[in-house]
């Protein structure tokens, strides 16, 4: 809070102001053209003639073209999102192989996360694109059927993570 008085005795000058006194400086606020209250501006006002703009308490609605078809009906629709989509981040069989090498006998989730595979808290799927020759045991949330078969004809093993 600051507040304005003068102290006569020794000339000392105190601001006084608080939030519900505070005004616009003299000159700088315009008053709004009230239209249609008097003076020389003829029959209309100003507002040209007939229609919705000439009348009282006219206000458009959003995206109001004057009749014109607006331009959100006349864009066509385009796409679908559905609220059911499970998205999975996608992993290749031989990126695996590339990353871990041959020495591994099972790919756990925490494993990919330390690798930079896939994100924390990520769904994943296993895909079955590139060189894969392991006999491994991969756990993961979806798997191809291609990835799938390429695993089991190895002798390697496919755990489903819910």
């Amino acid at each position: 809070m600051c507040y304005i008085e003068l102290n006569k005795s020794n000339n000392h000058l105190k601001l006084k102001m608080e939030l519900h006194t505070l005004k616009p400086a003299s000159g700088s606020v315009k008053d709004r053209k009230r239209i249609g209250r008097g003076g020389s501006r003829g029959g209309t006002s100003g507002r040209g003639t007939k229609g919705a703009q000439s009348r009282s308490g006219y206000s458009s609605k959003l995206g109001f073209e004057g009749g014109q078809m607006p331009l959100q009906r006349r864009i066509p629709k385009v796409g679908f999102k559905s609220l059911n989509k499970r998205e999975f981040r996608p992993v290749n069989l031989g990126v695996i192989q590339k990353v871990f090498g041959t020495q591994i006998s099972e790919i756990t989730a925490e494993m990919l996360i330390k690798k930079g595979l896939v994100g924390n808290n990520e769904r994943y799927k296993i895909l079955g694109d590139g060189e894969f020759n392991l006999k491994i045991v991969i756990s993961a949330n979806a798997f191809s059927m291609t990835s799938r078969s390429i695993i089991e004809k190895l002798g390697g093993q496919v755990i489903l993570i819910k």
